[in-house]
């Protein structure tokens, strides 16, 4: 059909199919006839009707309602004496940066105010690829073995029956993996409802290996910490949000920016050398402990700004892909196993929702030239031309010229095997309850918070652990709580009408120190 006339948008864009052809109408469908059936030729029709039906990509297992922009990371500080990344030894150096912050266990359409840990993803667009920081806004997680990781998540989602959400399953899970109670503590104080995504510090959790070229390295953790400290809603505040505003997080982080109030955060690194992690008191690959930071000082080494919302949530959000295994020249994760797992886990789940070449979408596509043997597949951008897609000796590519890994210099081996103790067998053991698995908890009862403190997480666990129906979940849990502190334990019971109970047993500290240091660090975090 002839064009009558032409759709010209505000930029000047003129409305189209698919394929690129003017098209007069918009709204327009082809009949037969005045009063006849749709014609299968009018293909703007038909495409538009397929492309509505599969617009919608599959969202997050985990992490699936979040928010994001852009921004800048900014080295601040040399770090040459524990690193020779490149990025990280050259202060002033800035890199473009893409946050995606989300609640976990919510759906898509969720509340932003939901008691929850948070997602903290930040994505480095070095000279060197990109490196994701996935953090969360909890230092520590519930668990440290991964086979527990799937039906962790099962249990704070819904129900498969009744389609709810399920306090016994919630609670029967966690009381019966008691290594969770400091990720409980945390998560039922107001730190577990900040107020918006923005406003909150971010921790890698998980330890990291930052090498230098002569093959040495330090253990790391990473936090980076808002600079005009966390704010927290009370449960109440959170509560009423949820029901007027559920997008809160979303609506108040585009207007920081778009006023000009930008996100702003001071980077921190934590180091412990090899022959520290081997005399540290707790396990160095354990999820669920902090490193104190009297023993282990918190070191700047960058800022980050966000200053730039997106243009398109879908393209610049919903499709950005992050995993801890995007890491870059002298970053090496550790053997923590949580973090083993997720190397693959991420990835796979990026190839499912996003498709195998997702690492090509504009928003997760490194700013430097890639070239690989990878080819081919659905939403191929970079088809790497006529290069071969083997190692040629025709048409070479050019390798790295450092000695060694991809990622360090010249490795000791020795070194490295001796330190981390690999031996040749397979362990499929979980790891143990001790009385170390409370320690930490313990501090944060009774040396860190303040009475005020110690009531609002009383009440704000009472108000979610009063709807268990199971006693023997209660009591279990209970007995976790104990495990802490008596009292504790009985203020809880008190206030949702429960039995008092005796503590938890575990084994001794010393059992689990001296277990450790003589099967050795690799080895341990399998058995405490």
């Amino acid at each position: 059909m002839p064009s009558k006339q032409v759709f010209e948008s505000k930029d000047g864009a003129v409305y189209t199919t698919s394929n690129g052809a003017p098209v007069s109408e918009p709204y327009a469908a082809q009949r037969v006839g005045f009063h006849g059936p749709l014609l299968l030729q009018d293909f703007h029709h038909i495409d538009l009707l397929a492309h509505f039906d599969r617009e919608r990509i599959p969202e997050r297992v985990v992490h699936a309602k979040g928010a994001g922009c852009h921004g800048y990371f900014e080295a601040t500080h040399d770090l040459s004496d524990i690193t020779s990344n490149k990025l990280l030894t050259s202060p002033g150096k800035k890199v473009r940066a893409t946050v995606r912050w989300s609640t976990v266990g919510g759906e898509s359409g969720s509340a932003d105010t939901a008691r929850d840990p948070r997602g903290f993803a930040i994505k480095l667009k070095t000279d060197e690829g990109n490196w994701d920081w996935v953090f969360n806004n909890t230092p520590v997680f519930f668990i440290r073995d991964p086979a527990k990781f799937p039906h962790f998540i099962h249990t704070q989602k819904r129900d498969p029956q009744t389609h709810l959400k399920d306090p016994d399953a919630f609670w029967d899970y966690l009381s019966q993996n008691p290594e969770s109670i400091h990720q409980i503590m945390i998560l039922f104080s107001d730190r577990g409802t900040p107020n918006g995504y923005h406003q909150m510090h971010g921790y890698s959790g998980h330890t990291f290996k930052w090498f230098k070229e002569d093959g040495s390295f330090v253990y790391t953790q990473v936090h980076v910490r808002v600079d005009k400290g966390f704010k927290t809603l009370s449960d109440a505040e959170a509560g009423e949000l949820s029901g007027s505003n559920p997008d809160y997080g979303i609506q108040s982080l585009f207007e920081a920016i778009e006023s000009g109030n930008y996100p702003s955060y001071i980077c921190y690194v934590q180091t412990m050398t090899p022959e520290q992690a081997e005399k540290f008191r707790y396990n160095v690959l354990d999820l669920t402990k902090v490193w104190p930071h009297k023993e282990f000082p918190l070191r700047p080494f960058g800022k980050i700004v966000f200053n730039e919302n997106v243009q398109n949530y879908f393209a610049e959000i919903e499709q950005s892909a992050f995993s801890p295994s995007h890491l870059v020249p002298y970053i090496e994760p550790s053997a923590d196993p949580v973090l083993q797992s997720r190397l693959f886990s991420y990835p796979d789940t990026h190839r499912h929702r996003l498709g195998t070449n997702y690492q090509q979408l504009p928003v997760n596509a490194p700013i430097v030239p890639v070239a690989n043997f990878q080819r081919d597949g659905p939403a191929t951008f970079i088809s790497q031309g006529a290069r071969p897609n083997y190692q040629s000796t025709i048409q070479p590519l050019t390798y790295s010229g450092r000695a060694g890994t991809l990622e360090g210099g010249c490795r000791d081996k020795e070194r490295e095997l001796k330190h981390e103790n690999y031996i040749g067998a397979a362990y499929r053991d979980l790891s143990e309850i001790t009385e170390l698995d409370f320690e930490q908890p313990r501090a944060l009862w009774s040396k860190v918070w303040n009475d005020q403190q110690r009531e609002a997480y009383v009440q704000n666990v009472a108000g979610h652990f009063k709807n268990v129906k199971s006693a023997e979940v209660k009591a279990r849990q209970l007995s976790v709580w104990a495990a802490v502190d008596q009292d504790l334990s009985d203020r809880i019971a008190k206030a949702v009408g429960a039995p008092t109970v005796k503590p938890l047993k575990a084994k001794s500290a010393q059992e689990a120190v001296n277990f450790r240091h003589n099967i050795g660090l690799a080895s341990n975090f399998n058995k405490l």
